[in-house]
């Protein structure tokens, strides 16, 4: 196993070479090579076991490597938003006391300091929550439960915010305003990663998109990636690809549905 150094003075923020990762005897992540730099706004699309979860676990330190070498900035700062479908929205938690788990690590004391409530305000107003720091999280819609979260991911003020599935079970409108929050805070200076199953809702939009099964198939812009071949490659199906307003369109073959174009606000290219 080869560890982790930190990367070289050319301002990635991550850099992955042939990183291989196991489970038993099974490969999960092939030498996977990836760079992400600090204004990067990248998609993972790939079929179910492709390895998209492992790897956003290496980028978040949380998987070891078999093989490879993963670089990183000095004191990188990550934040993780997990799938809302995973939250138990029973809990008992108000939306402020959600963003306030991330700051609890290392404090002696349960409650939290004025400067702790001051930044979770800051947050929450910054992502359209000014007025919901006391309702409970299952009273919220998906989009302002998915805001939560990020709120939460932010708090530690991340170079870097990675994301598992983000509008994974979510409508269109919602899909379409949760995409839009991410181009405003990767405009504003997060670097995004995320990974999706949605390759018309969300990954024809984004700047970069990697193409992932258990190895990287291949890595560029949606009409570089998104072609016939790629595809099948990466899914092992046959879909075909049209063109709407200068973006990729991918239409299964085998149910024949796409979802609605919803542009981003900037250029995909």
């Amino acid at each position: 196993m080869r560890t982790r150094r930190p990367a070289p003075d050319d301002g990635l923020l991550l850099r992955l070479r042939g990183v291989t990762c196991r489970y038993d005897h099974d490969p999960v992540l092939d030498h996977v090579d990836l760079d992400i730099g600090p204004d990067q706004f990248t998609g993972i699309v790939g079929p179910s076991g492709s390895g998209k979860t492992t790897l956003l676990k290496v980028l978040l330190g949380t998987m070891a490597v078999r093989d490879g070498e993963v670089r990183r900035a000095p004191d990188l700062r990550i934040g993780y938003v997990p799938q809302v479908e995973t939250v138990d929205w029973n809990f008992p938690v108000t939306v402020s006391q959600c963003v306030l788990m991330a700051r609890t690590r290392g404090r002696v004391v349960p409650w939290p300091s004025a400067t702790e409530r001051r930044d979770t305000a800051a947050v929450l107003e910054r992502l359209g929550l000014g007025g919901f720091a006391d309702r409970h999280i299952r009273q919220l819609s998906g989009g302002q439960q998915q805001r939560v979260f990020v709120a939460r991911a932010l708090m530690g003020d991340p170079q870097l915010l990675v994301m598992d599935e983000p509008t994974s079970g979510v409508d269109a409108t919602t899909r379409h305003d949760v995409l839009h929050l991410l181009d405003d805070l990767n405009r504003a200076g997060t670097a995004i990663v995320l990974t999706t199953h949605d390759l018309n809702g969300i990954a024809s939009h984004l700047p970069h998109l990697v193409c992932l099964n258990t190895t990287v198939i291949a890595a560029g812009t949606p009409q570089d990636v998104l072609t016939t071949d790629v595809l099948e490659r990466t899914f092992g199906a046959r879909m075909d690809v049209l063109e709407h307003a200068g973006m990729p369109i991918v239409i299964d073959r085998h149910t024949h549905l796409h979802h609605r174009v919803l542009p981003l606000r900037k250029s995909a290219s």
